[in-house]
Parts: structure tokens; C-alpha cells; sequence
């Protein structure tokens, strides 16, 4: 996908139509995770003002050194700030706005198997230590009998630039797998032991599509846009879900009926109990200074965020992202009210 500047609108704007044509650009860098869902609502939002977005789709640490340096009005990130790098940002304490949640699809590309394959978290591991290095490999016949698995070597593509995504994925594995946690680790960017690297959600997308044998992970928008074949993923309950609205959604409601107005909703949901969960899920995040040097800038962009976790969820469906629970996304727009504008900072 292009990186493309982008139209949207202030979605509780108060000032007069005049005045919006007149706004303050606002721009934004980050995630690649969430950039179909963030492009529609740029554009649907430009129906209604004359307010600029500009969004580089650039990887989530990539928006988190932007946003840092406060070389953008907000970033965007599907791997939370750790508390050193929110020490280290120039302007002070930086909100955490969770906006949709996604599924992160394992995609792969076997011509000579049709149906949906099965995978699990420790075969998952092995293949990205590189300890399962053959498609017909006993771990991965078990979990899907009577398919005629062939003997064709397993590329394994990932991330080489610093990407939510990762975060996501890896969070996963260190959740099921103590020797990835004690080895790779989670991170944005890991040592991966084995692999092809390729930047952004499209370029693993466009590897695996084109290269036979191999296997990635993705935003399931990228594979159902691009038409490839992911798996079915066993959950913490033993059963195999593939990803899905439904499945990200079962996945967040256990973790959000637990949240409180003082929660900074960096929380993480991978491998969540439930027996329609799908394992790798997250919520992606806008990252905002919670003081602002410009007020104008500062209103354009907490009534944006405002459109985005009301009428904006309307859109999320359509392009296979889970709306937030309704109780949260309150809590979260309660949360922006503390957004200020200060003289200094």
C-alpha cells in the first residue's frame, strides 16, 4: 500500500463551516496494522470539514520515535510504550488511546493444500527457531491429519522493520513458550533467529503471496485483501479458531469488563481463555501527548479521536477489525478530557 495524505474532519466540530476549511493539518505516523481501517476514516471523515491528515504508514516504531520527537501530532502503535520509552518522550506523558481491535492471521502459501491448515503455539515456536524446517514435518502432520502435507521447505518471512505487528506476534509466542520467552523475547524488533525480513504488514503480505513455501504474519486485512490462505490457530481452550471479527472480540471481553477509569490501556490480550478466541489478538493505539502546546491542534485532534471511538467504530467490520466494547470506548473518551493545553510544557 502507498503511504497517501489523507482528508478528515473534526466529527463533533463546533466551529463554523468557514472556519473548517481554515484548520491546522494534522499529521501522524505509525502502524501498518491498522492503516486500512485509519484510511477509510480519514477519508470518511473529509466529507464532513477540510482538516488534513497525514499518516505514513511506517511501523509502529517508527511512530513511537515520531511522536517522541515530536515530529508528529499523534502516532500510532500495535505494541504499547514500554515505561522507558514513555520517560524518554520530549513532550512529556503520552496517552495510550486504543482504537480498534485486530487479529494478527498466520499466512502461508502451500499450493498443494487447499483446506485450512492447523497450527498451535509450540509448532508456531518451532518453526520460527527454525527447529521445523519441512512443511510435512511430523508436529505439523499431527495437528492436521489426512491432509497430504508436502515435503517442501518452510520460508519463514517476518518483519525487519520495528512493527507492532511483531510485538503482537511475539507477545504471543512468549505467552506460550517459555524458551521463546527466555530467547527472542517480545519486542517490536527481535533477534529472529531465522527468516526473511520484509518492511511493513504489505511487504510480508507480498512475500508470502509470491513466494511458494512460505509462511508469515499478518493483519487479516492484508490476507483477505490479497486473498491468502492463513490458519486456523489453537487457543488457550484447546480449540482451533481461525481469525476472525468474532474471534478478536471474544478475545478482548474477558480482559475490558476488568478495566477502570485510572487503567493507561496498555494491556495485552493474546492467548485470552475462551472457547471463540481467537489467540493472536490486540488493540492498536493512537499515542497522544496529554499536553498540548496548540489548543487548535489539540481540539482537531481529541474531536477526531472522539468521531473515531463513536461513529468511526460503525466502519471497522467492513474491513475485518472488531469495534471496541462499548464501556470501554466511553472510558477512553472520558480519558481524552484530560488532554490540556499548556503554555509551556
Amino acid at each position: 500500500m502507498k503511504n497517501i495524505i489523507l482528508v478528515a474532519s473534526l466529527g463533533l466540530a463546533t466551529l463554523a463551516g468557514g472556519a473548517h476549511a481554515q484548520g491546522v493539518d494534522l499529521t501522524g505516523a505509525g502502524a501498518t496494522f491498522p492503516f486500512p481501517i485509519y484510511t477509510k476514516w480519514f477519508s470518511t471523515y473529509a466529507g464532513q470539514t477540510g482538516v488534513k491528515i497525514n499518516y505514513q504508514s511506517i511501523g509502529s516504531g517508527g511512530g513511537i520515535r515520531q511522536i517522541s520527537e515530536e515530529t508528529v501530532d499523534f502516532g500510532a502503535t500495535d505494541g504499547p510504550m514500554s515505561d522507558d520509552e514513555m520517560s524518554k518522550a520530549k513532550g512529556g506523558r503520552i496517552l495510550h488511546v486504543p482504537t480498534v481491535i485486530g487479529a494478527v492471521a498466520v499466512t502461508y502459501n502451500v499450493p498443494e493444500v487447499r483446506q485450512p491448515l492447523r497450527l498451535d503455539g509450540a509448532t508456531l515456536v518451532a518453526i520460527y527457531l527454525g527447529k521445523v524446517a519441512k512443511w510435512n514435518d511430523a508436529r505439523i502432520a499431527a495437528l492436521n491429519p489426512g491432509v497430504a502435507l508436502p515435503s517442501r521447505n518452510i520460508l519463514v518471512v517476518r518483519r525487519s522493520d520495528g512493527s507492532g505487528t511483531s510485538y503482537i506476534f511475539t507477545d504471543y509466542l512468549a505467552s506460550v513458550s517459555k524458551e521463546w520467552a527466555a530467547g527472542p523475547g517480545r519486542g517490536k524488533d527481535v533477534a529472529w533467529p531465522v527468516g526473511l525480513g520484509a518492511k511493513g504488514n504489505e511487504g510480508v503480505a507480498g512475500q508470502v503471496r509470491q513466494l511458494p513455501g512460505s509462511i508469515g504474519y499478518v493483519e487479516l486485512a492484508y490476507v483477505k485483501q490479497n486473498k491468502l490462505q492463513y490458519a486456523a490457530i489453537r487457543n488457550a481452550d484447546g480449540e482451533f479458531v481461525e481469525p476472525s471479527v468474532a474471534g478478536a472480540t471474544a478475545a478482548a471481553a474477558g480482559k475490558t469488563a476488568k478495566l477502570s477509569l485510572k487503567s493507561d490501556y496498555r494491556i495485552s490480550i493474546v492467548n485470552a481463555p475462551g472457547k471463540a478466541a481467537y489467540p493472536i489478538s490486540s488493540f492498536t493505539w493512537i499515542l497522544v501527548y496529554q499536553n498540548q502546546a496548540d489548543g487548535e491542534k489539540a481540539k482537531k485532534l481529541t474531536d477526531f479521536l472522539t468521531w473515531a471511538l463513536t461513529k468511526g467504530q460503525s466502519y471497522v467490520e467492513a474491513l475485518d477489525y472488531s469495534p471496541l466494547p462499548t464501556d470501554m470506548a466511553k472510558s477512553v473518551i472520558a480519558r481524552l478530557a484530560s488532554v490540556r493545553v499548556l503554555a509551556t510544557r
